[in-house]
């Protein structure tokens, strides 16, 4: 690829592995599937993980191991969600390609669905006969986030592999090499706060990591965390302390006005404050309590209820916490 054409892309794409060998996790399964492709015997495949976790980019090195550059158009057939995989498709393009030879290749084709979760059960139902008839002539590989969406039919005819949340310390080599090669100013608190956002998917940490670089000098933890819109460390520590020890009305107004200045909505605020409240020491009555209720928040939340009312009701639970502390702390003298 040239240079004017890599400066272009996003750095996912840049910087997505190219063969097995780089791949940075899952090395049992990249063994797995090496030993298949050395002995010519690559079954179905099924490649199931949250996203970012190198399903395509297994897949994708896969193919380019199988097939030399030539031959990856004529003997690679790749969709994702962004293309029409209804029943028609099925039938018309995935039959054609699997049912045709290449003339001057030898092997077998190789059929890539992406997303394989978001096709329709009678797309899913129709691909599981042209999987039984065209094995001599085709592989298929299955991607996808959840398995649960997939036909029991098209499980049984796949060898399954998990792609599970990358480990912090499978990411970090990776996220140093593209610091180095974008040349990239990060503090180690921005590196610290790139991998606690991540939740194990290198997408992600590229992501932010491009979108930060763009848009400050320099990645440190607030800049981070300001680029994507996420509370910060700091202003979850003065949440907490604000709802545990000042009065409703005052607590209420500090927390609002913190939400208007950083621009935090209220769902943000409640998943990091419940990570929060794991690290507070507190009755074990207590602390069941308030998980719950913070549970019910997020809930009603998510159905789109009002803001400012859940708000008055997160101050209200935390007041009713502080009253059952006290109250626990009483009895035990």
């Amino acid at each position: 690829m040239s240079e004017e054409k890599s400066a272009n892309l996003p750095w996912v794409e840049k910087y997505r592995p190219s063969r097995l060998e780089d791949l940075i996790s899952h090395e049992d399964i990249v063994k797995t599937i090496r030993k298949f492709i050395a002995e010519g015997r690559l079954p179905h495949l099924l490649l199931y993980g949250p996203p970012g976790t190198g399903k395509t980019s297994t897949i994708l090195a896969c193919a380019k191991e199988l097939y030399s550059p030539s031959e990856m158009q004529s003997m690679v057939l790749e969709l994702n969600a962004s293309d029409d995989r209804g029943i028609n498709t099925v039938r018309g393009p995935i039959m054609s390609f699997a049912s045709t030879r290449t003339i001057f290749s030898k092997g077998f084709k190789l059929i890539i669905l992406d997303e394989a979760d978001a096709m329709t059960n009678d797309a899913q139902n129709a691909l599981r006969r042209i999987i039984e008839k065209y094995t001599e002539n085709v592989r298929f590989c299955l991607i996808c986030n959840y398995m649960s969406k997939i036909i029991p039919a098209l499980q049984s005819r796949c060898t399954r592999f998990r792609f599970g949340p990358l480990k912090p310390d499978q990411i970090l080599p990776r996220l140093n090499h593209v610091i180095d090669a974008e040349r990239v100013n990060v503090t180690e608190s921005g590196r610290k706060a790139l991998l606690a956002l991540s939740g194990g998917d290198m997408r992600r940490v590229l992501n932010i990591l491009q979108a930060t670089s763009m848009a400050f000098p320099e990645a440190t933890e607030e800049t981070v965390y300001t680029c994507v819109g996420h509370p910060l460390p700091s202003d979850m520590a003065a949440v907490a302390n604000w709802l545990l020890n000042d009065d409703f009305a005052s607590s209420m107004k500090k927390v609002r006005d913190l939400q208007i200045l950083k621009g935090l909505a209220l769902a943000d605020i409640l998943s990091e404050l419940h990570a929060f409240m794991h690290k507070v020491e507190l009755p074990p009555k207590v602390r069941i309590y308030l998980l719950e209720k913070l549970a019910e928040l997020e809930v009603r939340l998510a159905a789109g209820t009002n803001e400012k009312l859940q708000l008055s009701s997160l101050v209200a639970t935390f007041q009713t916490v502080r009253n059952a502390v006290a109250e626990d702390a009483a009895a035990a003298t």
